[in-house]
């Protein structure tokens, strides 16, 4: 069972950057496809962004393109989200995933195996 688990979460002002970090238990997330997710109260978990196995190929959903960067580190187990002019209405939980297999729908929630915790992300106004 691959453990996930976030951390980097905090609260800054609009305009700020953070970056959070998600470390895998297993050396088998090198092959995965990860991805980091969001959930703001009372909203439903959606897709901020992925990235395939090799690093090569990334994807965003359109309210973060250009703000924000995903990477790995295959040697650290780690998934790295660095978030930059970070607004309000990022303001929300989180969650890094491990999708197994990779289905082609880096962006679908379900497609997804494994799941961290969570980490708070304020954005302030």
């Amino acid at each position: 069972q691959v453990q996930l688990v976030e951390s980097g979460g905090g609260q800054v002002q609009t305009g700020g950057s953070l970056r959070l970090s998600c470390a895998a238990s297993e050396r088998s997330v090198t092959r995965y496809t990860m991805g980091w997710f969001r959930q703001a109260p009372g909203k439903e978990r959606e897709f901020v962004t992925a990235i395939g196995w090799s690093g090569d190929s990334s994807y965003y959903a359109d309210s973060v393109k250009g703000r924000f960067t995903i990477s790995r580190d295959s040697a650290k187990n780690t998934v790295a989200l660095q978030m930059n002019s970070l607004k309000p209405e990022d303001t929300a939980v989180y969650y890094c995933a491990a999708q197994k297999e990779s289905l082609g729908a880096p962006t679908i929630r379900v497609f997804y195996d494994y799941w961290g915790q969570g980490t708070q992300v304020t954005v302030s106004s």
